[in-house]
């Protein structure tokens, strides 16, 4: 949903929270024109050599959790390590830069199903060194 809404600046609701996409789009950011490929892997990898993959093909992440699954949120640090340890290997030939990576807690507006507390998101984004957003 964040990504089709960030495509289409609209949200949603139709459509397959579980199939993997690459949407292409070209957005105007700081004046110059920027063409985007985003991997929305859902969640849904099976192993580690696949999440392997998408991360070295990856060039910035959004670690995106929903604040109404703790699992989702348990799963932000191990991402979020694996995107730092593939990043910065040294068989990667693009230098030692880190890509961007920032943290996303999504749902906020469903208070009363919440299981994740935007202080822990915080305090997560603290311990990591990256930047947090709350979102709907």
């Amino acid at each position: 949903a964040l990504t089709v809404r960030f495509i289409t600046r609209r949200f949603i609701g139709d459509y397959d929270p579980t199939l993997e996409m690459i949407y292409r789009h070209m957005a105007l950011i700081d004046g110059e024109m920027v063409h985007f490929e985003i991997l929305d892997t859902a969640g849904q990898e099976e192993d580690s050599l696949q999440i392997e993959e998408k991360i070295k093909w990856g060039d910035g992440f959004a670690v995106v959790y929903s604040v109404t699954d703790r699992c989702s949120f348990d799963e932000v640090m191990r991402l979020c390590f694996l995107i730092n340890h593939i990043h910065s290997s040294p068989k990667r030939s693009s230098g030692s830069e880190q890509p961007p990576v920032v943290i996303v807690g999504n749902k906020k507006d469903l208070q009363f199903d919440r299981m994740v507390s935007t202080e822990d998101g915080e305090n997560l984004s603290k311990a990591l060194k990256l930047p947090f957003y709350e979102i709907s």
